[in-house]
């Protein structure tokens, strides 16, 4: 049985797979050939989004008109709606392949060292689950006893008149959602559940399911939540939300390096040390509806990419970021990425290797301590040094639009991630070009086996 609060957790990488756009075929098959890629880039957790069938009733088309309107029939066959209206919780969608081939998938993945998980819809199915005409307690109603699509908590609708609401005031509800869950577990032995909108079921409902479910395996659970009794009392590992619109922020020069350092203080003081958040600068939402992490983050994609990996947590790469994605995959219909190996390829393989083998990167319930490093310039310079086991790592980076020049308290000599042997000494002045940055390591930390890190260029060096 896997144990996620061992090693496994501490330095792993977690990439998203929409299964629908990875390749040209959108099948498990085609993507099962790229595992050992994969596990080049440090990918220790695959999580998939829904993989089961999707609802014909009620379809979500790009425009977001639902499938009833469409009279263009090209259209209509190009609306293949939202992974997130799932028909049946226990099938297989039959354009990804059969149950026989994501087992097969689950087998190699596992035979690599990675490990596996499903995205997870409790709060809502599609129009087409039998639970409607089966169980219809099973779901909210409105004053007519007509089932409705999910609100806020205030009863506003939240847009999303593809799913129909479930309502966990049933109990039996918990009960058949749990099995559903534990389906997956002793059919397929993946290793847990990515929970979509997880803060929008309640809360006891996660409490007895993760229970139940660790009766079965050790299982890995991701909350699409930053709430603090949800992370405290069921899950694994929450969104980092906070940092990741912070980055956003900044990058647009609406924010600085200041206001970063605040969410960095708030986050440790109002959550458990043994709190895990996924750090992002993508994902499927972001991607669709805000943009590309090229399109929102610009020339400072990079150094976010290295902040994720070096911030205390677990980082995520969302399918397509490692091939310098620039466009927003369409969430409806089918939208191939291109997988053509540039510049963040590179870069994400570094940093992986580097996440996989350095213990100054434990991000899990082990962390490697994280201590902010004080420069002359703390409004525009990031400086901050994670510690473990007598191995140390320092991320310097200018996180602005403009040259900064800035003096910090290092001396000594520094391995630097980006080629080269780097001398300091307190006071010495250094000037950073646009989101440039360094990761360094002290000469004499290093250790036998880890030059196996790897060493990577950074865009701002080579202006």
């Amino acid at each position: 049985m896997r144990d996620f609060s061992h090693t496994e957790l501490e330095n792993a990488v977690i990439y998203e797979v929409n299964i629908r756009q990875y390749s040209k075929e959108g099948t498990f098959k085609s993507f099962e050939k790229d595992l050992p890629l994969l596990k080049e880039l440090g990918v220790r957790i695959l999580w998939f989004m829904p993989i089961q069938p999707i609802s014909l009733t009620k379809r979500k088309a790009e425009n977001l008109s639902l499938i009833e309107s469409i009279e263009d029939e090209s259209q209509r066959k190009r609306t293949l709606g939202s992974p997130y209206a799932i028909a049946d919780y226990t099938a297989i969608h039959p354009d990804y392949g059969s149950m026989q081939d994501f087992k097969q998938l689950v087998s190699k993945a596992h035979a690599l060292g990675i490990f596996v998980i499903l995205d997870w819809v409790a709060n809502h199915t599609g129009w087409d689950h039998k639970w409607l005409s089966e169980r219809p307690e099973f779901y909210h109603k409105n004053q007519k006893g007509e089932i409705t699509e999910p609100t806020d908590r205030n009863g506003k609708s939240l847009g999303w008149n593809d799913v129909a609401h479930l309502n966990y005031a049933h109990k039996e509800l918990r009960e058949a959602m749990y099995k559903q869950m534990e389906f997956w577990l002793k059919e397929t032995d993946i290793d847990g559940f990515r929970c979509d909108v997880a803060d929008m079921v309640p809360l006891d409902f996660w409490e007895f399911a993760v229970s139940k479910l660790r009766e079965t395996k050790a299982v890995f659970m991701l909350a699409e939540s930053d709430h603090r009794e949800f992370l405290q009392m069921a899950f694994s590992v929450g969104y980092d939300w906070k940092i990741h619109y912070l980055m956003n922020e900044i990058a647009a020069g609406r924010k600085n390096v200041v206001h970063l350092d605040e969410a960095i203080r708030w986050e440790q003081e109002n959550y458990s040390s043994q709190t895990v958040f996924m750090r992002f600068t993508s994902n499927h939402d972001e991607n669709a509806w805000k943009g590309s992490a090229s399109e929102r983050l610009g020339e400072a994609e990079e150094a976010f990419a290295a902040l994720t990996y070096l911030l205390p947590g677990l980082p995520l790469i969302y399918n397509g970021q490692e091939y310098d994605a620039q466009h927003r995959l369409k969430f409806f219909e089918k939208d191939e990425i291109l997988k053509n190996k540039g510049k963040m390829f590179k870069v994400y393989t570094a940093l992986g290797k580097l996440k996989n083998n350095h213990p100054a990167l434990n991000g899990g319930f082990r962390k490697a301590t994280y201590r902010r490093i004080n420069t002359s310039d703390d409004k525009n310079i990031l400086a901050f040094v994670r510690e473990n086991k007598g191995r140390q790592l320092i991320y310097l980076a200018n996180l602005s639009a403009q040259t900064r020049n800035f003096t910090l308290p290092l001396t000594g000599a520094f391995e630097n991630y980006m080629p080269g042997r780097i001398h300091l000494w307190n006071g010495i002045e250094l000037s950073f070009s646009p989101w440039q940055y360094w990761i360094l390591s002290p000469v004499d930390e290093n250790h036998a086996g880890e030059d196996e890190a790897g060493r990577f260029s950074n865009q701002s060096l080579e202006k």
